[in-house]
Formats: structure tokens, sequence, C-alpha cells
């Protein structure tokens, strides 16, 4: 299944991001909510995951479900509080959620260079089996 394509505003910088623009590499991309401890758990390890990230063979997003926060600034406040470093887009309310057929949060898609979904992992996924799922995109030389 080819990803739904997606045009969204990075939450810090308020630049325009694509899925387009990541054609031609695998990406892990990730929905979350702050409020929600699944989410909360992820959002660590994928920090973790995405100090020691080589972007070379791997594309890191994550988008946060605007329309599922309580207030605005909810999201911004747990990443500024937890020190996040890595890549938030901003959900306009709950399309990009609802266009990729989320059902909770976090959702992780793996997506190839050819931005079709290879695998998804719902938010009682353990994070070693995302790990693994990656396999199936990563290039190894």
């Amino acid at each position: 299944m080819n990803a739904p394509l997606f045009e969204l505003k990075e939450m810090f910088s308020e630049k325009t991001v694509r899925l387009s623009m990541y054609k031609g590499k695998p990406l892990m991309l990730t929905f979350w909510a702050s409020w929600c401890p699944d989410s909360q758990k992820d959002l660590a390890q994928k920090q973790r995951f995405y100090e020691h990230l080589d972007q070379n063979q791997l594309e890191f997003l994550t988008i946060n479900v605007s329309g599922r926060e309580g207030k605005v600034d909810d999201a911004k406040k747990l990443m500024n509080q937890e020190s996040y470093t890595f890549p938030v887009l901003v959900d306009n309310g709950t399309k990009t959620y609802d266009r990729y057929q989320c059902m909770g949060v976090p959702t992780t898609f793996i997506i190839d260079e050819n931005q079709r979904i290879v695998d998804r992992f719902n938010d009682k996924a353990a994070f070693v089996d995302i790990v693994r799922g990656m396999n199936k995109i990563i290039r190894t030389k």
C-alpha cells in the first residue's frame, strides 16, 4: 500500500514538510499525542534511537496528532520538558492520522524508499519489534 501523501508544518520552525521530500529514502513515521502514556514511553525510546540513527540509512519523522491534544501547547511542553530533538510535524487536526487509518497513538509506520508502507505497529508494539520491522527497508552494505 502506498503511504498517503501529506504536507504538514514542523512544530517549532513552521517549515512545510511533504512526504514526497523523502522519496528514495526509507522512513520511520510515528503518530503520537502528549497525554498518552504509551506515546510518552514510545517517544522516550525513539529519542534514544534517534540520537544514534544513521540518517543515510533511515529517515525519522513524528507527527503530533493535534486533533487529539487537550490544549494547543501540550505537545510543545512535552517536547521541551523531555528535551526531545527528533523532528515533529503537526497534523491538521486528525486529517493525516485518519488518512493513515490509525486506531490509536502511538502508531508507527515503516515506509520504504518507494513510499510504500511495509509495516505498521500499534500502541501495544514492543520497540524491539519496530526495530526488527526496519530490517525490511534498511539495506546494509
